[in-house]
C-alpha cells in the first residue's frame, strides 16, 4: 500500500439518530469503492496504492453526506503518503488488537 487515509465525517444533523443513518449512507459509500478500509467509533481508514483516488473518495464523502439530507458537513482528514515503498497498513496497526481474547 503507498496511502492511507482516515476521515472523519460529520454531517449537521437534527439528532443522533439522524447523524448515524447520514455517516452509514457516507461508510456504504466507501465499502462500494472496492478499497480496503477499517470502521472505527470515531473515523474510518481507507487504504490504496493511488493516491488521486483516495482523495477523490474523500471529496465524495462530503457530496454523500450532503445528498442524504446535511445542510453542511465537516471532515477532520488524515493522510499517509509513501510514493517510493510502502507505508503501515491498516491490518499491521489493529490486527494486535482486535484479535479474540479467551
Amino acid at each position: 500500500m503507498k496511502a492511507s487515509v482516515a476521515i472523519q465525517t460529520l454531517p449537521q444533523a437534527s439528532d443522533d439518530e439522524e447523524l448515524v443513518r447520514m455517516v452509514d449512507e457516507v461508510i456504504a459509500y466507501i465499502k462500494s469503492t472496492g478499497l480496503n478500509y477499517y470502521v472505527g467509533p470515531f473515523e474510518t481508514a481507507i487504504e490504496g496504492d493511488d493516491y488521486d483516488q483516495l482523495m477523490d473518495v474523500v471529496k465524495e464523502c462530503q457530496k454523500v453526506a450532503i445528498r442524504a439530507g446535511a445542510p453542511s458537513v465537516s471532515a477532520y482528514i488524515k493522510v499517509t503518503y509513501r510514493p517510493e515503498g510502502e507505508i503501515l497498513t491498516i491490518e499491521k496497526k489493529t490486527k494486535k488488537h482486535h484479535t479474540e481474547q479467551k
